[in-house]
């Protein structure tokens, strides 16, 4: 159960974000709805997400399992849930998403590459992060250092999204059940 309203005053924002997210994704999203009671903060984050959108030095597929990996580390039901989905629309393989939160048990699913980078949203995703400067070579070697830095950046992100929807309460919103992916939680 959510511990803020999902019900925040309807401002002009609000009613252009509930509008733009039905158009969207189906649906008025719940973190936009808990962000609503302060509009400084939903816009500036609305902001963030959409230039966000607009990087493109590191793999959409990496990116989205590196985001992943972050929320399941995390344990936020909210993200993992529009994670299945929103994976399923970029495309990645099911069989994929399906392991992310249990991937060191199914390495043969994943290339060398995308364990390295799941490991590495790991460690960022730890209270204290346990980045290695070996891990980091590795990633920056295979990647380069604007795709690294891409890469940083998302999971940071994501730490910011989860741990927020995990404090305000968040759960799934049925994404996952939408695109028929079953989810084992």
């Amino acid at each position: 159960m959510p511990r803020i309203s999902l019900t925040p005053p309807r401002t002009l924002l609000m009613r252009i974000g509930a509008w733009y997210s039905r158009r969207t994704y189906g649906k008025v999203l719940d973190p936009g709805q808990a962000y609503g009671h302060h509009s400084r903060v939903l816009f500036s984050y609305v902001r963030l997400e959409r230039s966000v959108a607009k990087w493109n030095a590191l793999d959409a597929g990496l990116k989205h399992l590196a985001v992943m990996a972050a929320a399941a580390r995390i344990n936020c039901s909210w993200c993992m849930d529009f994670g299945y989905w929103e994976g399923h629309e970029l495309g990645v393989p099911t069989e994929k998403i399906e392991r992310v939160p249990r991937w060191r048990e199914a390495p043969e699913v994943f290339t060398e590459l995308e364990l390295l980078v799941m490991e590495y949203a790991e460690a960022m995703t730890e209270t204290e992060p346990t980045v290695t400067d070996e891990l980091a070579r590795e990633l920056i070697g295979r990647l380069g250092e604007e795709a690294f830095v891409e890469l940083t950046a998302m999971v940071a992100l994501e730490n910011w999204r989860s741990r927020v929807n995990s404090a305000f309460g968040l759960t799934s919103q049925g994404f996952a059940e939408a695109c028929q992916v079953p989810v084992d939680r």
